[in-house]
């Protein structure tokens, strides 16, 4: 009897071991992995997971991965969300183990991104916010892991007010037929899907209402303020506002989004939060400051709106702090320092590239 029960001992302790070994370190998803905020994402994941980046590079760029491709804790899939995919039967992850560990989070960042390529983007646009998000939930309901979607701040429509900050509970009003529905309603499609499966399947969910986000590894020539506005006063030629002077928005640095995305799923419960800056800028005092601050002898002018670049309303993020101790901590000044550096050396790196093609 006694030698029966030390067998039955081993054989449990034998079977402990070999759980400790495969769940040595979560295996996790990041969908859009390769993007410029995804990129970040992996680069705080990877300090104490295994990695599975999936990417089709449809906005994303291999060059903000290269880094990591040499880790054996991280794997990149080129893939389109939009098509199913089986994991585990992937040669690539073997070593992840994934037909027994499974998968323990899932990051969705699949969508489309290009203010310049948006009206080329829409179809795609929409089916990353319906097929890729039935697609990555899928996933989730499979391996039943936390799942946190970063969607938009474009859930709640246009500024209305710019003394009234938005709370997770505003409805918002988006036109679903506008030109650029397809990302406005499909970000709010997207979490229509994300809510019902939680409710359906039991799912531990969360929803990042992303505000306007900068920081290296932004592209250039892609019609966004920032990078933009660098790009120009490097080269000394007018950064040119699509609006008036008192057009305003707010920038979030993008290590305090990735820290709040870390700090979301963290939690053993659903949630829905507002991510980004409450400080409202004037954008031609940011573009005066990025001037200043390169030194350039750009100047500051005008043109016609830009149907992408609108003004947003502004975050009320104290449901942030109250549930995730999340404020934003880079200072404005500080992440363009960041950003002019990282951009700066991909400006010139493109340069030497075009003289040697």
């Amino acid at each position: 009897m006694l030698e029966l029960l030390n067998n039955k001992y081993n054989f449990n302790h034998m079977l402990n071991q070999q759980k400790q070994t495969i769940f040595e370190k979560k295996n996790v998803l990041v969908i859009g992995g390769a993007g410029f905020i995804g990129s970040h994402l992996c680069d705080e994941l990877i300090k104490n997971s295994k990695v599975i980046c999936l990417d089709n590079f449809s906005t994303g760029e291999e060059k903000n991965i290269d880094h990591l491709l040499s880790d054996p804790n991280f794997k990149f899939i080129n893939h389109d969300i939009t098509l199913p995919i089986e994991l585990e039967t992937l040669p690539e992850l073997q070593l992840f183990k994934v037909n027994f560990q499974g998968i323990q989070e899932i990051y969705n960042l699949a969508c489309p991104h290009s203010p310049r390529n948006f009206n080329q983007n829409k179809i795609n646009t929409t089916l990353a916010n319906s097929l890729g998000t039935k697609n990555s939930l899928d996933l989730a309901v499979k391996y039943k892991a936390k799942y946190l979607h970063f969607s938009s701040s474009v859930v709640y429509g246009p500024r209305i007010n710019e003394n009234n900050k938005i709370d997770e509970n505003y409805q918002g009003l988006v036109d679903f037929t506008s030109q650029r529905s397809s990302y406005d309603e499909g970000k709010r499609f997207a979490e229509t899907m994300v809510i019902n499966y939680e409710e359906v399947y039991k799912l531990e969910t969360k929803i990042m209402r992303l505000f306007r986000t900068y920081g290296p590894r932004m592209k250039l020539d892609d019609d966004q303020m920032i990078p933009d506005f660098i790009r120009n006063a490097l080269d000394n030629t007018d950064l040119i506002i699509n609006g008036d002077e008192k057009f305003s928005s707010s920038f979030c640095y993008v290590s305090d989004v990735i820290d709040a995305a870390v700090k979301m799923m963290e939690k053993d419960r659903s949630l829905i939060l507002n991510v980004g800056s409450d400080n409202l800028i004037n954008v031609t005092k940011l573009a005066q400051q990025i001037i200043d601050t390169i030194g350039s002898k750009s100047a500051i002018t005008y043109d016609k709106e830009h149907f992408f670049l609108t003004p947003l309303p502004l975050p009320n993020i104290s449901k942030s702090l109250d549930e995730i101790g999340w404020i934003p901590i880079i200072t404005l000044e500080k992440g363009l320092e960041r950003t002019i550096y990282d951009l700066r050396a991909s400006k010139g790196l493109r340069s030497v590239k075009s003289a040697l093609t």
